[in-house]
């Protein structure tokens, strides 16, 4: 799991083609101004799905973790607490869904405060718990990048 701000995602090229591509085109749109909906950006290999929601509590939360794609979570506008930790910290709430690349698990992890400009990088390692309030909830519009492994 990586978390930075957007200006610093130059550190993070290096990771391989499809993650710096993915960077460089939440660096380059104009995503305040997208509707929310699914948008190509290379095949299948890279694509971004626009969102925008109110966060939850916690209780309400659910870990999820994927096997095809490493999600790039980008917060377009707002802040969330997300959680994260290793899949192999968890167990399965459901069996793998590979038309949408998802399980969802349970289990202890970490959390941390992610704000307008943060990108973070989930691989299929790391079971993480998006859109959780802070302290209330509160309007997010986020960006996630799906790149394949």
């Amino acid at each position: 799991m990586i978390i930075d701000k957007i200006e610093n995602a130059k550190f993070y090229y290096g990771l391989g083609e499809r993650i710096k591509k993915g960077l460089e085109y939440i660096r380059n749109a104009n995503l305040e101004s997208m509707e929310n909906g699914k948008y190509e950006i290379s095949k299948d290999e890279i694509f971004i799905s626009v969102q925008d929601y109110y966060t939850k509590p916690e209780s309400e939360g659910k870990f999820e973790a994927h096997k095809k794609y490493i999600d790039i979570q980008y917060i377009i506008s707002g802040e969330e607490k997300l959680g994260y930790t290793n899949i192999s910290n968890c167990t399965k709430l459901t069996d793998y869904n590979e038309s949408d690349d998802i399980e969802f698990l349970e289990g202890k992890g970490s959390f941390l405060n992610a704000s307008k400009g943060m990108f973070l990088i989930f691989t299929p390692e790391d079971a993480h718990m998006p859109c959780i309030s802070i302290n209330e909830k509160t309007y997010v519009k986020k960006a996630v990048v799906k790149a394949a492994v």
